[in-house]
């Protein structure tokens, strides 16, 4: 009797240290991992793309554990330093005088080799994911046995022998590693069963069960608190990796007492809870914040799509609108990610849109090269014809060919700077030599326009008081007026048609003032003598329309290119102005 009852307390004191063990084995485990997980934080700073792929050499031929994080990061530095170094060749090149719609990317042949090595990393994952598959279905089998074995040394005779094999399968449990994430709650619940069951029936000292209780309880109340220390955890994602490993440690840790084992999970799964929501409304923040890039980018793609390409006539157009959309671009890759299933998408509408304008600005310029060498021919042949004529002293005529030649250089389009100011510069050296020289010989003619100006304004001066005096105001003072104007010569021809305005102004004013004068005359005339004979004012009518006829029909011979030139056709215009005005009055007279 004593000593199976020895043998019972040796079982429990062995039993104690094993599972003291353990529990601190675990303990420990846990701050090895907290502390593994926030040195994997700092990542490594890489400055040239040589660096990141000697890096990724050595994770392609090495033995070290290849990480998605680090590859990621790889990633994500190696197109980094490549982008910058496009970014600055395509500066350079721009800088350089070239055009940014005819850049070509030059192939990298680090890029080449960075994606065969990352093709190796690809295939030595895929390896090792396989490989981990088959060890995790091996130990998942290996599980089931140890419950199957751990339910059946429920039913042992041997109570000492069936309490050491379930330590050393518990033993062995803890040692085995992942099981496929699907099998894992429900291979888990079962161990949980079938061991609780185990230890229920078992008719163990009860003050070793309770000392056993005991230390679970510490190590989980411990888990517990690092759990809630999660909770104010900045980095929202550690904490949530942090905390599915405390999960684990949490479900490898044995029973407590019963009446406490609702209460230490139900604080060990509020700890998680805060975790799970901080996560949870992480990625909501996330998400939102993908809309929100999603609508900025949307809105982009709008302003890219609604140029309107027609509108664009001339390279500053094409240049202004050049400028618009590279400022748009950098405005592109200040805006974060999209959506998952929308980022891909959306990136290709707004480098459909780019690549349209810049194709047709690419057709537009190498269109406009080949009217550039049209339009140098063209200005290069009125370069010729004014020169051929900047010696001419054929003042009138060769000052028109000038003005024709001037009004076709602006119909002409454009041409390289260069090239267009130099033959505007031997153009308007042409035509300048002309009319310097021909200023020069006609300096006394414009002299004398000027003095006939103002003797034509002093005859307007005139007219406009006969028109005031009523004793004065007679066709004969008018006529008289208007051959003392038709003998002054010419006036300078920008001031033609304003002076000839007034001087039409002020006779009309004089002829009008002189017929109501007449009229009232006539009246009185009339009245005082019982009225009149019309023929004689019938005559002078006739006399007048005849004249006036033949005025008119000469007037359609003559032309301003006939050698008397526009003097004689505008002192013709007068006469017939002025007899159309008389027959007027003979019309009122009879």
């Amino acid at each position: 009797m004593f000593g199976i009852f020895y043998l019972l307390l040796h079982s429990i004191f062995v039993y104690y240290m094993m599972h003291k063990k353990l529990i601190n084995k675990k303990i420990n485990n846990f701050a090895i991992l907290k502390t593994t997980m926030e040195d994997s934080q700092e990542k490594h700073l890489y400055a040239t793309k040589e660096e990141v792929l000697e890096r990724v050499k050595t994770l392609a031929h090495g033995e070290e554990e290849i990480t998605k994080a680090e590859l990621d990061h790889l990633k994500t530095a190696f197109y980094f330093l490549l982008n910058q170094e496009r970014e600055a060749s395509l500066k350079a090149f721009i800088d350089g005088g070239g055009d940014a719609a005819e850049y070509v990317v030059a192939q990298d042949p680090v890029e080449e080799e960075y994606k065969a090595e990352m093709a190796l990393i690809k295939e030595k994952r895929q390896e090792l994911f396989k490989q981990r598959e088959e060890e995790r279905q091996a130990n998942l089998k290996r599980k089931q046995e140890i419950i199957e074995r751990i339910k059946a040394l429920t039913e042992a005779e041997d109570i000492h022998e069936a309490y050491k094999e379930v330590k050393s399968l518990q033993d062995e449990w803890h040692e085995i590693k992942s099981v496929p994430p699907e099998n894992a709650a429900e291979l888990w619940n079962s161990y949980k069963l079938c061991l609780e069951q185990f230890y229920d029936l078992l008719k163990l000292n009860f003050e070793a069960r309770e000392y056993d209780f005991k230390k679970n309880l510490e190590a989980k109340t411990a888990l517990c608190e690092a759990a809630e220390k999660l909770g104010n955890e900045e980095d929202v994602i550690s904490a949530f990796h942090s905390l599915q490993e405390l999960h684990n440690q949490f479900r490898e840790i044995g029973p407590v007492a019963k009446e406490l084992r609702e209460e230490i999970w139900q604080r060990f799964k509020a700890a998680s809870s805060i975790v799970n929501k901080r996560h949870a409304e992480h990625f909501d923040n996330i998400r939102k914040q993908e809309e929100e890039n999603l609508e900025k980018k949307a809105e982009l793609c709008d302003k890219v799509e609604m140029i309107n390409i027609e509108e664009l006539k001339n390279s500053n157009d094409w240049e202004a609108k050049s400028k618009e959309i590279i400022d748009i671009q950098a405005e592109w890759k200040k805006i974060g990610f999209a959506p998952k299933s929308m980022n891909v998408k959306i990136f290709e509408r707004f480098r459909a849109a780019c690549d349209r304008f810049f194709s047709a600005k690419n057709e537009f310029f190498t269109q406009l090269k080949e009217s550039f060498q049209e339009n140098i021919t063209k200005k290069e042949e009125l370069v010729k014809a004014a020169q051929a004529l900047q010696d001419s002293t054929e003042w009138k005529a060769t000052a028109d060919k000038m003005i024709e030649l001037q009004k076709q250089w602006k119909t002409i389009g454009m041409v390289p700077r260069k090239i267009g100011d130099q033959l505007w510069n031997d153009f308007i050296a042409a035509c300048n030599k002309f009319f310097e020289a021909r200023n020069a010989a006609t300096a006394g003619a414009r002299s004398e326009q000027q003095e006939n100006l103002q003797k034509k304004q002093e005859v307007i001066a005139k007219v406009k008081a006969l028109a005031e005096n009523d004793e004065e105001c007679t066709q004969e003072a008018i006529k008289a007026l208007q051959d003392e104007y038709a003998a002054i010569g010419h006036v300078p021809f920008k001031e033609k048609d304003n002076l000839y305005d007034a001087y039409r102004e002020a006779l009309d004013e004089a002829y009008g003032k002189m017929r109501k004068m007449r009229r009232n005359a006539a009246k009185a005339n009339h009245s005082s003598q019982g009225g009149g004979h019309p023929m004689s004012a019938q005559k002078r009518y006739n006399e007048k329309k005849e004249e006036l006829a033949t005025m008119e029909n000469n007037l359609l011979f003559l032309t301003a290119s006939s050698k008397k030139g526009n003097s004689l056709i505008d002192t013709m215009k007068q006469k017939i102005e002025r007899l159309k005005e008389e027959l007027e009055e003979l019309k009122e007279e009879l």
